[in-house]
């Protein structure tokens, strides 16, 4: 039987407007401010036309929709709930997760352009391998095939290999099945303009365009031994505005 979850009831009716696009942030209690001016960069260069949600894992937990064991791997509190975003939808439409460290310099409505249905994700398809051994606040860096593919995945909700993606199946399947998408065959994993997922410290290697996404993967500006990163003035001006507008 196909498995539905009342969205309304985790945030709201807001989640239920279909003429917004549904995004869903990974929330780490670590990391609040990350989370903040992620949504905040979200809102002002989409203009508002976004639903942007904090996936939390405590408000999953809370529903009976997380019930994994402490992984002592998992680096963040969303490591494995961006894989219920499609349940959380209902199985339907297009919905978008993202890390909280990101932020957002293009509408994101704009990746909507030039998508194929027969594709069940979208990502950027970094081949990276990071030279850190530890990234932001000590956490011990892993490094695995695919790193980074699922920070920023476009998910079609709708697509029959997604609704593989129930709850049961996020609960109890490895990271390596859950972050490398192998519930998908390699042709339903779409590929994304890497600028939408721009690696700071290493995208800059090898591209010399204009980031429409910067992903602070190694560790942001809100830690203090991560002040002087790639973009980090870009950052902490969004961060003044954020706390400026009280948005």
């Amino acid at each position: 039987m196909e498995e539905t979850i009342n969205v309304k009831s985790i945030y709201g009716d807001n989640q239920l407007n279909n003429n917004k696009l549904k995004i869903f942030v990974g929330y780490d209690s670590k990391e609040d401010i990350a989370y903040r001016v992620c949504k905040y960069s979200i809102n002002i260069s989409s203009n508002n036309n976004a639903e942007v949600n904090s996936l939390k894992q405590g408000e999953l937990v809370a529903k009976n929709l997380y019930t994994r064991a402490i992984d002592p791997l998992a680096s963040t509190e969303f490591t494995y709930t961006r894989f219920l975003v499609p349940a959380l939808t209902n199985f339907n439409g297009w919905a978008i997760f993202c890390d909280c460290d990101f932020i957002f310099f293009r509408d994101i409505n704009d990746i909507l352009k030039d998508i194929d249905d027969s594709k069940a994700v979208y990502c950027v398809q970094h081949d990276y391998t990071p030279k850190e051994k530890h990234k932001m606040d000590g956490q011990k860096q892993t490094i695995y095939p695919r790193k980074n593919w699922s920070s920023f995945i476009l998910y079609n909700c709708s697509h029959p290999s997604n609704k593989k993606l129930s709850v049961e199946l996020v609960n109890k399947e490895s990271g390596s099945f859950l972050h490398q998408f192998k519930w998908l065959k390699d042709s339903e994993i779409g590929s994304l303009d890497e600028r939408w997922n721009w690696l700071e410290g290493w995208t800059s290697q090898h591209n010399s365009g204009k980031p429409f996404a910067v992903h602070f993967t190694r560790g942001g500006p809100w830690f203090d031994e991560w002040q002087d990163v790639e973009f980090a003035d870009k950052w902490i001006e969004l961060r003044d505005n954020y706390l400026d507008s009280k948005f």
